[in-house]
């Protein structure tokens, strides 16, 4: 690896943590003994860094030893060796560029000239502070190449026209959806759904109690016994409506609902990463119609809506609110108007 050092402390001002920083810190230091709580450097780096506009000035590594009680030597080796702390200024939009083989092969040469035709030379910044770019090694999503990571999200399957679009559209403030810029489901072939596409496969219908494993020897006890097989199994309703009782309340507050769709145009909720047809029409069940409902979800809302739609934490891993708020932006162009 080359030498990465970071930029002179009387250029880069003074840096303090802020209140949520604190707060997140605090969250990973917990996490640890005690005497272990250097061990929540990086957590605690990479979260400076987004406090810092996408990179680690000498201020902000400093400050971070001292919140840690770390040498500040130490803390600088931590941050000059992980290529995923930024040592420079970045733009608000930072393009990681996969490079490696698989991306290779699939086209990640011609992204690397739209960066460098839209952007400027690896590891420029455009002069409005928008953009960013850099070749890095492998992101993991060699099925999706070629691909690139912005900011926190994946964008893949592109080419370079899709590329170019997507900056232009982050450049101008615009919503961008990431994930595939292909027709196909995650990493699933091109094309959509071939196969199980029956409804009734995923009604809960068709389970059946498993009392007897297929294929499994009989006890020696029971030989000469008859294996009792397992009864018909009734018909399960599985989907909820906002009306029915369900054999458990979720946990929180169900959100605010409406009637119907303002002017009779509901949002295309499916623009949410994380949400596909069927989720739609759950949330449209519940009321759920535009993208600024979704956005004023309180913490208790997401665990009521989490806890319903049983999806153990999937609405705050995919960030259906932070994607809802983008696209409610009058900037965006998305969301349906009152």
């Amino acid at each position: 690896m080359s030498a990465r050092r970071f930029q002179d402390p009387d250029v880069t001002g003074t840096f303090v943590l802020s209140p949520d920083t604190e707060q997140q810190v605090a969250w990973w230091e917990a996490k640890y003994p005690r005497e272990r709580r250097q061990s929540a450097v990086i957590p605690a780096l990479w979260i400076a860094q987004k406090q810092n506009g996408g990179w680690l000035s000498e201020p902000a590594m400093r400050a971070v030893a001292d919140r840690l009680g770390m040498p500040y030597i130490r803390v600088y080796e931590v941050a000059t060796f992980y290529t995923m702390f930024n040592l420079a200024p970045v733009g608000t939009w930072h393009v990681q560029l996969c490079g490696t083989t698989p991306c290779a092969l699939r086209g990640a040469e011609a992204l690397k000239s739209t960066c460098e035709a839209r952007i400027g030379p690896k590891g420029s910044v455009t002069s409005d502070g928008k953009l960013s770019w850099v070749e890095v090694e492998c992101l993991g999503a060699c099925v999706n190449a070629p691909m690139v990571q912005i900011n926190d999200y994946y964008y893949e399957d592109l080419t370079p026209e899709s590329l170019a679009g997507v900056l232009e559209d982050l450049a101008a403030g615009r919503a961008v959806k990431p994930g595939t810029y292909v027709v196909r489901q995650t990493s699933a072939p091109e094309g959509g759904a071939t196969t199980l596409l029956d409804d009734a496969l995923y009604d809960g219908s068709r389970a059946v109690p498993l009392t007897v494993i297929p294929g499994a020897p009989a006890p020696a006890t029971a030989a000469a016994e008859p294996v009792a097989t397992a009864p018909a199994a009734p018909e399960i309703q599985t989907k909820r409506s906002p009306e029915a009782p369900v054999d458990v309340v979720p946990p929180g507050d169900r959100p605010q609902g409406l009637a119907s769709a303002r002017a009779g145009q509901a949002d295309d909720l499916k623009l949410i990463a994380g949400i596909g047809p069927k989720i739609e029409a759950t949330l449209n069940s519940l009321g759920v119609f535009h993208f600024d409902q979704i956005a004023a979800w309180t913490r208790a809302n997401v665990e009521w809506v989490d806890g319903y739609l049983s999806f153990k934490g999937r609405i705050d891993r995919e960030d259906w609110i932070a994607q809802a708020k983008q696209l409610a932006s009058p900037s965006s162009g998305k969301g349906a108007r009152e």
